[in-house]
C-alpha cells in the first residue's frame, strides 16, 4: 500500500492542475444535482419486528384509513375566564375559520364540537389536518398558522402548537459550526506557525464535506434516510477531513525540514502519513458500516451516510491534498513561518530524547496508570443506571412553542395525555369476537398507573378493537414503561388464547426501540473489540499492544456514556451545556458513539504507537521508544484531538436535543481518548510492559500478512537512493532550510 500511495503522491504532484480542477468540477456537478433534487429525509425511527411494530401492522390492517395527511394541533389556554366564554369562543371560531382559507387544509376539528376541553374548560385543542403528508406541509401553511396563533395571543388566549408537522427544523451550518472551524483554524495556525498552511486543511476538508454532503443529499432521494444522517455526516466529514490533511501536511513539512525536495517530500508523506490515514479511515468506515449488524434500518442508513463522508475525506487527503501542497510550493514550507505565531507559540525546540510530558508519564508509570484508571472508572459509574429513550417535545426548550404546548396538554389533561398507549386486541376463531375482546381486556382499566381507558372501538370487520389508555405518568417515566410491560405480561398469562392483545403508539414504539438498541449494544461492542484486536495485531505485530488498545477503548466508551448519563439524564451541568430538561439518553446514541469512537480511537492509537514501534525496531530500547512516540507524534495527536473537540463541541449549541447530545458525547469522548487514554495511559502501560509489549509468537508472525502502514519500505528505498549523488541535493536543501530559520 505504501508504494502505491507513493506513486499516487507523485502523480498528484505532477498533475496538480488537473487534480484540483477535477476536484472542484466534481463538487460543482454534485452541488448542482443535490440542490436541484433537494432533500428527502424522513423523521421515521422505527424498528421492524418489534411488538409495537407488529401491533401497528394489525392496526393498519383492521382499521384502514386514507387519512395520512400531516396534522397541526393548536393548543389554547384562556388567560381570563374559560375557553367557553362567549368572547373566547368567538375568537377561536374566527381563528379556525381563517385556518380553513388555506387550500391545503383538509379538515379542522373545533374543541367545542369535538369536546377536546379540559375539565375546568381553561385548556383545549383543535386539530388541523392537511391533504399532504407532514413532511410536505410548506412554509406558507406554517406561517399562516403561526400568524393566527400570534393573533389569538394578543386577544388573551395563549396559543401553542403541536402535532406531526415540525416547526423547529434541524439546522446544520449555523454560527456555532463556523466558530468551531475558526477554532480549528487557530489550532492549525499555532501548530504550523503559518496562517496559509493552517488554511489548507480547512480548505480541503470543506471541499470533501461538500462532495460527501451532496452525495448523501442525492442518496436521500432514492432511499429512506433519517434527517439526522446529514448531521452525523457533517460532523465526521469536518473532523476527519481536517485531521487527515493535518497528518499528511505535518509529515510533508517534516520531510522538507530534513532536506528532501518538494516532490519526494509530498510522495513520502503520502506513503507514510497517507498510509496511516487510509488505515484509520478504513477503520472508521468499517465501524460505521458495521452498524448494519444491529439490523435497525435508520441506524444502518445513518452509518452508511457517515461512512460515505469519511470515505470522501480519505480520498481528498491522499489525492487532492498532495496536489494542493505541490501548487502551494515554498509558501507553506517550514522556513516560511509567521513571526507573530512563532513568538506566541514559543521557539521551536529540537526533538530531543525527552520532554516534560514524556518524563512525567514514563518516570512514574504505575502512578500514572492508576490515576488514569481511577478517573476513567469514576466517569463510567453513572453508565450503570443509564435509561434510553427518544426525545419528544417535552424535552425541548421552553422557548419553543412545541414545548409550551406539551406542558399545556399535561396541565389540562394529565401527564399521560402526551404519551397515550394504543391497545390493539384481535380475536381469532371466536363466535363472538367483541365479547371475547371485552372479557380479555377487562383487566387493563384496573392496572396501577392507568388514568383512564376508553371503551373498545370495534374494527369494520368486527374481529378487532382498539382501546386508548392514558397513563398517570408521562412518556419518559419509568412507571409508564412498567405499565406497558405489565399489559403485555398479563396478556401472555391469560388462558384465553383466542384474543391477541398488543400495545403500540408513540410511547410503546419508543420503549421497544430503546430496548432493542440496549440489547444490541453489547453485541456490537463485542464485534468492534474483536475487529480492533485483529486490525491492530496486523499493524503492530504484537499481542499485548492490541489488548492494551482494546481495553483503552472500553475505558473511553464507558467514561463517555457515563458522562452523558450524568449530564443528560441526571441533569448535572445541564445548564452549562444548554440541556433544557433532564431526560433519557438518546436511544441510538450508545451504538453511534461506540462505532464512531472506535474508529477515531484507533486513529490516535496508530499515529502514536506506530512511531513507538518504528523507534523500537531501530534501537531495541522500549522505554526510549515510548518517549520518542510522545515527542514526535504527541504534538500532532494533540492538535488533531483539539480540532475534533472543537468541531464536535460546536454542535452542542444546536437547538435540537438529538444533535446537542451527539456533539456532547463525541466531544467528550475525543477529550478522554486523545488526552487521558492515548497520550497518558497508553504510554504508561507501554513503559510498564517494556520489550514484552512487542512480543508475538514466531509461528503467528509468519502467518500474519505484512501491512506496511508506516511506509517503512518506501523510506528504506528512498534512503538508499539518497545515499549516492542525491545525498548532495538533500544536504543542500537541508542547509537552505536551516539558514532561513
Amino acid at each position: 500500500m505504501a508504494k502505491w500511495l507513493y506513486r499516487l503522491g507523485v502523480w498528484s504532484t505532477r498533475k496538480r492542475k488537473m487534480v484540483i480542477t477535477m476536484g472542484l468540477a466534481l463538487l460543482i456537478v454534485l452541488a448542482s444535482l443535490g440542490l436541484g433534487m433537494g432533500t428527502s429525509f424522513t423523521g421515521e425511527m422505527t424498528i421492524p419486528g418489534t411488538k409495537s411494530d407488529q401491533a401497528a401492522k394489525v392496526l393498519n390492517s383492521e382499521f384502514p384509513s386514507s387519512d395520512d395527511g400531516g396534522q397541526i394541533r393548536l393548543i389554547f389556554k384562556a388567560k381570563n375566564d374559560s375557553l367557553t366564554s362567549e368572547a373566547n369562543k368567538n375568537y377561536i371560531r374566527q381563528a379556525l375559520k381563517d385556518v380553513k382559507t388555506d387550500l391545503s387544509v383538509k379538515s379542522v376539528a373545533s374543541p367545542f364540537e369535538s369536546m377536546t376541553l379540559s375539565a375546568d374548560k381553561k385548556i383545549g385543542y383543535a386539530d388541523i389536518t392537511y391533504s399532504k403528508p407532514a413532511s410536505e406541509v410548506d412554509e406558507h401553511s406554517k406561517e399562516h398558522v403561526l400568524n393566527i396563533a400570534e393573533w389569538l395571543g394578543k386577544e388573551g388566549i395563549q396559543t401553542e402548537i403541536g402535532g406531526s408537522v415540525a416547526f423547529s427544523e434541524i439546522e446544520v451550518g449555523g454560527i456555532s459550526e463556523v466558530i468551531g472551524i475558526l477554532i480549528a483554524f487557530m489550532i492549525l495556525a499555532f501548530t504550523f506557525t503559518s496562517f496559509l498552511a493552517a488554511g489548507l486543511p480547512i480548505l480541503t476538508a470543506v471541499i470533501g464535506l461538500g462532495i460527501g454532503l451532496m452525495t448523501v443529499i442525492i442518496g436521500s432521494n432514492f432511499v429512506s434516510m433519517s434527517s439526522f444522517s446529514i448531521t452525523l455526516a457533517v460532523m465526521l466529514a469536518l473532523a476527519v477531513g481536517i485531521d487527515y490533511a493535518l497528518f499528511i501536511m505535518s509529515r510533508y513539512r517534516q520531510q522538507l525540514a530534513e532536506g528532501y525536495d518538494r516532490e519526494t517530500a509530498i510522495a513520502q508523506a503520502n506513503a507514510t502519513a497517507g498510509g496511516s490515514v487510509v488505515f484509520a479511515g478504513l477503520t472508521v468506515i468499517i465501524a460505521l458500516v458495521g452498524l448494519s449488524v444491529v439490523q435497525i434500518p435508520f441506524i444502518t442508513m445513518m452509518g452508511l451516510a457517515a461512512a460515505i463522508s469519511v470515505f470522501v475525506a480519505v480520498l481528498i487527503a491522499i489525492i487532492l491534498v498532495p496536489a494542493i501542497l505541490a501548487a502551494a510550493g515554498d509558501r507553506i514550507s517550514p522556513s516560511r513561518e509567521n513571526r507573530w505565531l512563532r513568538k506566541w507559540s514559543g521557539s521551536k525546540k529540537e526533538k530531543t530524547s525527552e520532554d516534560a510530558w514524556s518524563r512525567v508519564v514514563t518516570r512514574k508509570p504505575w502512578l500514572t496508570a492508576i490515576l488514569c484508571i481511577a478517573v476513567l472508572t469514576m466517569c463510567t459509574l453513572p453508565f450503570l443506571h443509564m435509561q434510553l429513550g427518544l426525545p419528544d417535545n417535552g424535552l425541548k426548550s421552553t422557548e419553543t412553542t412545541e414545548r409550551r404546548g406539551y406542558d399545556l396538554m399535561a396541565e389540562g389533561f394529565g401527564e399521560g395525555f402526551n404519551g397515550p398507549l394504543v391497545i390493539v386486541a384481535k380475536a381469532n376463531h371466536s363466535d363472538d369476537p367483541q365479547a371475547a375482546i371485552a372479557q380479555a381486556t377487562a383487566y387493563i382499566s384496573d392496572l396501577p398507573n392507568v388514568s383512564s381507558a376508553t371503551p373498545a372501538i370495534p374494527s369494520p370487520s368486527g374481529n378487532a378493537a382498539i382501546i386508548t389508555v392514558l397513563p398517570k405518568t408521562g412518556p419518559h417515566d419509568i412507571r409508564t414503561t412498567e405499565l406497558v410491560e405489565t399489559i403485555r405480561e398479563k396478556a401472555d398469562q391469560q388462558n384465553n388464547k383466542q384474543v391477541e392483545i398488543m400495545v403500540t403508539g408513540g410511547t410503546a414504539v419508543n420503549i421497544d426501540i430503546s430496548e432493542k438498541l440496549q440489547q444490541a449494544l453489547p453485541k456490537f461492542a463485542l464485534l468492534i473489540v474483536g475487529l480492533a484486536f485483529v486490525l491492530l495485531m496486523l499493524v503492530f505485530r504484537s499481542l499485548l499492544v492490541p489488548i492494551k488498545a482494546v481495553l483503552g477503548f472500553l475505558f473511553t466508551l464507558g467514561s463517555t456514556l457515563g458522562f452523558i448519563v450524568w449530564v443528560i439524564q441526571d441533569g448535572y451541568l445541564a445548564n452549562m451545556f444548554g440541556i433544557p430538561e433532564p431526560g433519557p439518553v438518546l436511544s441510538f446514541l450508545p451504538i453511534l458513539v461506540t462505532g464512531i469512537l472506535f474508529g477515531l480511537a484507533m486513529d490516535y492509537e496508530v499515529f502514536l504507537v506506530s512511531r513507538m514501534r518504528e523507534d523500537f525496531t531501530q534501537t531495541g530500547d522500549a522505554r526510549q521508544s515510548v518517549k520518542s512516540g510522545i515527542i514526535h507524534s504527541g504534538p500532532v495527536v494533540t492538535a488533531a484531538g483539539l480540532i475534533m473537540i472543537a468541531v464536535f463541541a460546536s454542535f452542542i449549541f444546536a437547538e435540537d436535543t438529538i444533535i446537542k447530545s451527539m456533539g456532547l458525547a463525541l466531544a467528550f469522548g475525543i477529550l478522554v481518548d486523545a488526552f487521558i487514554v492515548r497520550m497518558t495511559l497508553v504510554p504508561a502501560i507501554m513503559t510498564l510492559l517494556g520489550k514484552s509489549a512487542w512480543y508475538i509468537p514466531a509461528w503467528l508472525d509468519r502467518l500474519l500478512p505484512n501491512i506496511d502502514v508506516e511506509g517503512e519500505s518506501v523510506m528504506r528505498e528512498n534512503h538508499k537512493a539518497t545515499s549516492g549523488f542525491d545525498q548532495t541535493i538533500k544536504e543542500k536543501n537541508l542547509r537552505e532550510v536551516k539558514s532561513r530559520g
